[in-house]
């Protein structure tokens, strides 16, 4: 299993930071063998969309479970289109969330807003298939299935360099969110 952690630093003895959009590490452990790589959340700084920026990048390096202390409502739905599961609540180091997690100690399942559709926690990690209302593309639009709601950034970043990594971040998102509506139709049919 891969499990994300939000962090202060770049290894297991670092604080997890409980902000998950602006954590200023993401540590990305492989439970198999714990292995792990430390990356920068370059999206920390953002004055806006930091957090659904962060889920995505997250859940492009094929993370199957994020532990952290809060993930806001837009990453959430980010995590949920992308098939990760989130629980919250978590506090310490990065190893004592992972022990907590691999012993099934004090976990505090996600708390979900009224009318989203997802279930979190750890007997309860079902995925949701209500109907997202969120706004998308700038606030044109509704967002649908799966309890999703894609939110672009209002505005485009600064330079073209980073416009084109935040398009090529949105796209590799959409990938994942196509993936798992088509597996969800397949699974109805």
């Amino acid at each position: 299993m891969i499990i994300a952690v939000s962090a202060t630093g770049k290894d297991l003895n670092s604080e997890l930071n409980p902000r998950f959009g602006r954590c200023e590490y993401f540590i990305i452990v492989d439970t198999n063998d714990m292995s792990f790589n430390a990356y920068e959340n370059e999206n920390s700084e953002l004055s806006s969309g930091a957090g659904i920026q962060s889920a995505g990048f997250v859940a492009s390096k094929g993370v199957d479970v994020v532990l952290t202390g809060n993930c806001g409502p837009k990453a959430d739905q980010t995590f949920s289109a992308a098939g990760v599961k989130v629980l919250t609540g978590f506090s310490g180091t990065v190893q004592h969330a992972l022990d907590q997690f691999n012993t099934g100690g004090k976990i505090h399942p996600k708390d979900v807003p009224a009318g989203d559709s997802t279930s979190r926690g750890p007997g309860g990690m079902g995925r949701g298939m209500g109907m997202g209302g969120g706004k998308c593309m700038g606030g044109k639009g509704k967002g649908m299935g799966r309890g999703m709601a894609t939110a672009w950034p209002s505005s485009s970043p600064g330079s073209k360099e980073e416009e084109l990594s935040s398009l090529k971040k949105q796209a590799e998102l959409l990938k994942h969110q196509l993936e798992n509506l088509t597996d969800r139709i397949k699974e109805l049919e």
